[in-house]
């Protein structure tokens, strides 16, 4: 199932103005198409989350961000099962934040023992049974460099076995990304998940990444309604006849990343997902563009490159 360190890029994302929600984008060196929309699950917990979860499926995602960190990777897996969606149609993203270490020496990152907590993660999504999880990622780099290194060996050896289809990083910065060409087997990685807004761009991690054909995620897409005022952001609502968010997602969307917006309100889970009917012209993608605060702009992390 692994294929070799290759550095082409991944297939291109086609015509951003004719995406519709069941567009997807194929992973470097790898067979596996990710949905271009997902939807996120941090801070949703217990039967919000389940609830969240179903209504996203209900509104046609089919590409659920959860993480171990989130705790509530069981409600997803709950959500699956009652959403009755055949489970090849939908795409489980995980993340594990950091090595797992052995009773006999504590303190010491283990490969075994991490790559236990991650088939513990597969369980927890398919519901106690043998399942698999579609894109397994490093939550952060802040482990250290062996960390990192058991993290990524944890994963590989899940991707081998079928238990995950895809495998990648968050929060990583090109110098992660390179030290990785040290021991893996797998590179580049799929995906990079990292913060991107029109106030946060992160460009150096973003070229970085196009240049190596790894897929971009965009976590914290809408700035957790921190922009929601903003006069370019109001002007471009009007303009467009959405709200800000909708007009937020569309230029993650037509950037060529995959965004996840997160929201535990019906409305705005439906809302978040009517991003298909209308296009930013080349003007509007520029207002945004120049929007940009460096890092300064990040409300969560930014990448150390």
């Amino acid at each position: 199932m692994p294929h070799s360190r290759q550095t082409s890029k991944a297939s291109a994302n086609g015509d951003p103005h004719k995406l519709t929600l069941q567009s997807s984008t194929q992973l470097p060196n790898s067979k596996v198409t990710i949905p271009r929309l997902g939807f996120g699950v941090y801070l949703s917990s217990g039967a919000t989350c389940l609830s969240s979860c179903l209504t996203a499926f209900h509104t046609g995602y089919r590409h659920i961000d959860t993480a171990q960190y989130y705790a509530n990777e069981q409600q997803v897996g709950r959500a699956i099962l009652e959403a009755g969606i055949p489970r090849s149609e939908l795409f489980i993203t995980s993340k594990i934040l950091a090595p797992a270490t052995s009773p006999q020496n504590p303190g010491v990152p283990d490969e075994h023992e991490t790559y236990l907590s991650i088939i513990g993660s597969t369980k927890h999504i398919a519901a106690g049974e043998k399942g698999y999880i579609d894109l397994f990622l490093i939550h952060s780099p802040s482990s250290g460099p062996q960390g990192r290194k058991t993290l990524w060996k944890g994963l590989e050896r899940a991707y081998r076995e079928g238990r995950v289809r895809a495998i990648g990083v968050s929060n990583f910065g090109a110098g992660h990304i390179e030290e990785l060409k040290e021991y893996a087997e797998v590179w580049p990685p799929h995906v990079n998940q990292i913060e991107l807004h029109p106030w946060c761009q992160q460009r150096q991690a973003v070229e970085y990444c196009q240049k190596h054909g790894i897929v971009i995620e965009a976590y914290c897409p809408l700035v957790r309604n921190e922009k929601a005022k903003d006069e370019t952001l109001l002007r471009l609502s009007k303009k467009h006849n959405k709200t800000a968010g909708q007009v937020l997602i569309r230029w993650s969307l037509q950037k060529g990343w995959v965004p996840l917006p997160k929201s535990d309100t019906p409305s705005r889970i439906e809302g978040n997902a009517d991003v298909f009917d209308f296009n930013l012209d080349n003007d509007d993608m520029a207002a945004l563009d120049s929007l940009d605060m460096g890092d300064k702009g990040a409300i969560v992390e930014v990448v150390k490159n």
